[in-house]
């Protein structure tokens, strides 16, 4: 089977993909202990794709009651094939296959936030039947002029 719930043993490969992602280092030390504690969360699911073994996928997923909607809402937190995998359908796939564990535990919906300089990625969620409804808005509390604060990051 090439889905699978995340286990600790896949935390440096997906710090990879996901430093790979933002293209920045992220401080592993401080990521691993995030991912450790949403393992132990039912409130997220981080749903790997793997080829021989390896993780070549994953979508991290929150699953959250929300008072605007009375219903349970998916949320994709962060979502990345690696690049040597990418343009060949792993993505959407994988994402099918997200919608269904959704399905499974009662969501309603699934949402994405996405940067607003990712138009590959805008253009794949809407060749996937998702629609740009929202703004998200953000606002830094910590070093608020730091580079985190701005557009692409």
């Amino acid at each position: 089977m090439p889905y699978r719930k995340s286990i600790e043993e896949d935390c440096s490969t997906i710090h990879a993909l996901i430093c790979d992602m933002e293209q920045k280092p992220l401080p592993y030390e401080e990521f691993a202990e995030i991912y450790r504690s949403q393992l132990q969360n039912d409130s997220f699911y981080c749903l790997v794709r793997t080829e021989n073994d390896a993780v070549i996928g994953f979508i991290n997923l929150r699953f959250e009651q929300q008072l605007h909607h009375c219903e349970t809402i998916a949320e994709i937190m962060e979502f990345v094939v690696s690049a040597h995998h990418r343009n060949g359908g792993i993505g959407r796939e994988l994402l099918q296959e997200a919608c269904a564990l959704c399905r499974s535990r009662g969501c309603a919906q699934i949402e994405v936030a996405c940067n607003q300089l990712r138009h590959d990625t805008h253009r794949f969620y809407e060749r996937e039947g998702m629609h740009n409804f929202h703004y998200k808005f953000s606002k830094r509390l910590i070093d608020p002029d730091g580079d985190d604060n701005m557009l692409g990051r």
